[in-house]
Protein backbone atom coordinates (compact mmCIF):
# COMPACT_ATOMS: atom_id res chain seq x y z
CA UNK A 1 0.00 0.00 0.00
CA UNK A 2 1.75 3.42 -1.45
CA UNK A 3 1.45 6.13 1.52
CA UNK A 4 0.38 9.81 -0.04
CA UNK A 5 2.93 12.29 2.04
CA UNK A 6 2.04 15.61 2.61
CA UNK A 7 4.43 18.79 2.51
CA UNK A 8 6.81 18.87 5.32
CA UNK A 9 5.38 21.08 7.64
CA UNK A 10 6.27 22.37 11.35
CA UNK A 11 3.30 24.14 11.70
CA UNK A 12 1.37 20.92 11.66
CA UNK A 13 3.56 18.87 13.57
CA UNK A 14 3.22 21.28 16.53
CA UNK A 15 -0.81 21.95 15.67
CA UNK A 16 -1.32 17.82 16.24
CA UNK A 17 0.69 18.43 19.83
CA UNK A 18 -1.45 21.00 20.40
CA UNK A 19 -4.36 19.78 19.51
CA UNK A 20 -3.53 17.03 22.49
CA UNK A 21 -3.16 19.62 24.97
CA UNK A 22 -6.58 21.24 24.02
CA UNK A 23 -8.21 17.97 24.34
CA UNK A 24 -7.02 17.44 27.13
CA UNK A 25 -7.63 20.31 29.14
CA UNK A 26 -11.18 20.56 27.41
CA UNK A 27 -11.47 17.02 28.69
CA UNK A 28 -10.32 18.09 32.62
CA UNK A 29 -12.45 21.49 32.17
CA UNK A 30 -15.64 19.45 31.57
CA UNK A 31 -15.04 16.47 34.23
CA UNK A 32 -13.90 19.18 37.13
CA UNK A 33 -17.07 20.87 36.37
CA UNK A 34 -19.58 18.17 36.71
CA UNK A 35 -17.40 16.92 39.69
CA UNK A 36 -16.46 13.44 38.52
CA UNK A 37 -13.71 12.00 39.74
CA UNK A 38 -10.73 10.97 37.72
CA UNK A 39 -7.08 11.48 36.55
CA UNK A 40 -4.35 12.05 33.64
CA UNK A 41 -3.16 9.03 32.41
CA UNK A 42 -1.23 7.28 29.68
CA UNK A 43 1.22 9.36 28.12
CA UNK A 44 0.80 12.62 28.89
CA UNK A 45 1.10 11.62 32.84
CA UNK A 46 4.61 10.64 31.75
CA UNK A 47 5.37 13.61 29.84
CA UNK A 48 3.83 15.77 32.78
CA UNK A 49 5.80 13.94 34.94
CA UNK A 50 9.03 13.94 33.18
CA UNK A 51 8.61 18.23 32.42
CA UNK A 52 9.27 18.60 35.60
CA UNK A 53 12.80 17.17 35.89
CA UNK A 54 13.53 17.94 32.11
CA UNK A 55 11.52 19.54 29.46
CA UNK A 56 13.85 18.41 26.77
CA UNK A 57 12.97 15.10 27.57
CA UNK A 58 9.44 15.14 26.79
CA UNK A 59 7.75 12.68 24.37
CA UNK A 60 4.63 13.68 22.43
CA UNK A 61 1.72 11.15 22.51
CA UNK A 62 -1.25 11.18 19.88
CA UNK A 63 -4.45 10.81 22.51
CA UNK A 64 -5.25 11.65 25.81
CA UNK A 65 -5.95 8.79 28.34
CA UNK A 66 -7.92 9.09 31.60
CA UNK A 67 -8.89 7.08 34.42
CA UNK A 68 -12.57 7.07 35.91
CA UNK A 69 -14.58 4.36 38.54
CA UNK A 70 -17.13 2.90 36.09
CA UNK A 71 -19.12 3.92 38.56
CA UNK A 72 -19.25 7.25 37.27
CA UNK A 73 -18.81 6.73 33.57
CA UNK A 74 -22.62 8.05 33.03
CA UNK A 75 -21.92 11.18 34.53
CA UNK A 76 -18.17 11.17 32.58
CA UNK A 77 -20.72 10.50 29.24
CA UNK A 78 -22.94 14.06 30.21
CA UNK A 79 -20.01 16.35 31.18
CA UNK A 80 -18.01 15.25 28.15
CA UNK A 81 -20.48 14.86 25.86
CA UNK A 82 -21.79 18.60 26.94
CA UNK A 83 -17.87 19.59 25.86
CA UNK A 84 -18.32 18.11 22.38
CA UNK A 85 -16.90 14.78 22.97
CA UNK A 86 -18.70 11.71 21.22
CA UNK A 87 -18.93 8.45 23.37
CA UNK A 88 -18.15 5.01 21.83
CA UNK A 89 -17.14 1.91 22.83
CA UNK A 90 -14.96 0.52 19.89
CA UNK A 91 -12.91 -2.90 19.97
CA UNK A 92 -13.38 -3.26 24.12
CA UNK A 93 -12.43 0.50 24.65
CA UNK A 94 -14.26 3.21 25.87
CA UNK A 95 -13.61 6.41 24.54
CA UNK A 96 -14.76 10.02 23.70
CA UNK A 97 -13.84 11.47 20.06
CA UNK A 98 -13.52 14.76 19.52
CA UNK A 99 -16.18 15.52 17.20
CA UNK A 100 -18.00 13.71 14.58
CA UNK A 101 -15.45 13.11 12.33
CA UNK A 102 -12.69 12.36 14.81
CA UNK A 103 -10.86 8.42 14.89
CA UNK A 104 -10.14 6.69 17.71
CA UNK A 105 -6.96 8.57 17.91
CA UNK A 106 -8.45 12.01 18.44
CA UNK A 107 -10.26 10.99 21.73
CA UNK A 108 -10.16 10.47 25.36
CA UNK A 109 -9.40 6.95 26.00
CA UNK A 110 -10.64 5.77 29.46
CA UNK A 111 -9.20 3.48 31.76
CA UNK A 112 -11.03 2.14 34.39
CA UNK A 113 -9.77 2.79 38.10
CA UNK A 114 -9.38 -1.04 40.31
CA UNK A 115 -9.69 -2.95 37.35
CA UNK A 116 -7.78 -4.79 35.14
CA UNK A 117 -7.26 -3.51 31.71
CA UNK A 118 -6.85 -7.19 30.37
CA UNK A 119 -7.68 -10.25 32.47
CA UNK A 120 -4.32 -11.95 32.21
CA UNK A 121 -2.33 -8.67 34.28
CA UNK A 122 -1.34 -9.16 37.19
CA UNK A 123 -2.81 -6.09 38.76
CA UNK A 124 -5.77 -3.92 38.87
CA UNK A 125 -5.80 -0.22 38.13
CA UNK A 126 -5.10 2.06 40.69
CA UNK A 127 -7.88 4.36 42.33
CA UNK A 128 -8.51 7.87 40.96
CA UNK A 129 -7.83 9.03 44.79
CA UNK A 130 -4.15 8.23 43.53
CA UNK A 131 -3.47 11.88 42.00
CA UNK A 132 -2.57 14.62 42.09
CA UNK A 133 -4.00 18.44 41.71
CA UNK A 134 -1.72 20.06 38.82
CA UNK A 135 -3.92 23.38 38.80
CA UNK A 136 -6.34 22.70 36.46
CA UNK A 137 -6.40 19.03 36.45
CA UNK A 138 -5.29 15.72 38.02
CA UNK A 139 -2.44 13.71 37.35
CA UNK A 140 -1.99 10.02 38.38
CA UNK A 141 0.58 10.04 41.22
CA UNK A 142 4.09 8.73 39.71
CA UNK A 143 4.16 5.64 41.86
CA UNK A 144 0.35 4.74 40.29
CA UNK A 145 1.47 5.04 36.93
CA UNK A 146 4.18 3.51 36.96
CA UNK A 147 2.39 0.46 38.28
CA UNK A 148 -0.04 0.91 35.58
CA UNK A 149 3.00 1.67 32.90
CA UNK A 150 4.62 -2.04 34.58
CA UNK A 151 1.38 -4.06 34.44
CA UNK A 152 0.60 -3.24 30.91
CA UNK A 153 4.52 -3.55 30.10
CA UNK A 154 3.95 -2.90 25.91
CA UNK A 155 6.70 -1.80 24.05
CA UNK A 156 5.06 2.28 24.76
CA UNK A 157 4.83 1.37 28.44
CA UNK A 158 8.44 0.40 28.22
CA UNK A 159 9.62 3.12 26.68
CA UNK A 160 7.35 5.47 29.32
CA UNK A 161 9.32 3.97 32.05
CA UNK A 162 12.41 4.54 29.69
CA UNK A 163 12.02 8.23 29.81
CA UNK A 164 10.95 8.01 33.72
CA UNK A 165 14.46 6.47 34.80
CA UNK A 166 16.60 8.82 32.37
CA UNK A 167 15.50 11.72 34.22
CA UNK A 168 15.98 10.15 37.30
CA UNK A 169 12.07 9.86 38.35
CA UNK A 170 12.71 6.15 38.65
CA UNK A 171 15.46 4.62 40.45
CA UNK A 172 16.87 1.37 41.93
CA UNK A 173 15.26 1.71 45.19
CA UNK A 174 11.52 1.77 43.32
CA UNK A 175 10.94 -2.01 42.68
CA UNK A 176 10.73 -2.54 46.37
CA UNK A 177 7.45 -0.90 45.96
CA UNK A 178 5.49 -3.49 43.59
CA UNK A 179 4.71 -6.29 43.67
CA UNK A 180 7.78 -9.27 43.02
CA UNK A 181 6.62 -10.00 38.92
CA UNK A 182 6.01 -6.25 38.65
CA UNK A 183 9.26 -5.48 40.43
CA UNK A 184 11.16 -7.80 38.18
CA UNK A 185 9.97 -5.97 34.91
CA UNK A 186 11.30 -2.98 36.36
CA UNK A 187 14.65 -4.39 37.06
CA UNK A 188 15.30 -4.92 33.40
CA UNK A 189 14.73 -1.89 32.43
CA UNK A 190 16.92 -0.49 35.02
CA UNK A 191 19.25 -3.00 34.35
CA UNK A 192 19.25 -1.93 30.99
CA UNK A 193 17.60 1.33 30.58
CA UNK A 194 19.04 2.25 26.50
CA UNK A 195 16.88 -0.84 25.78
Amino acid sequence: MAVAFGAFSLDRMVNAVEKVRQRLLRAAVALETARVPYAIAGGNAVALWVSRVDEGAVRNTQDVDILLRRADLQRAQQALGAAGFIYRHIAGVDVFLDGTNAGARDGVHILFANEKVRPTETAANPDVDQSESAGSYRVLSLEALVQIKLTAFRRKDQVHLQDMISVGIIDGSWPARYPPDLAARLEILLADPEG
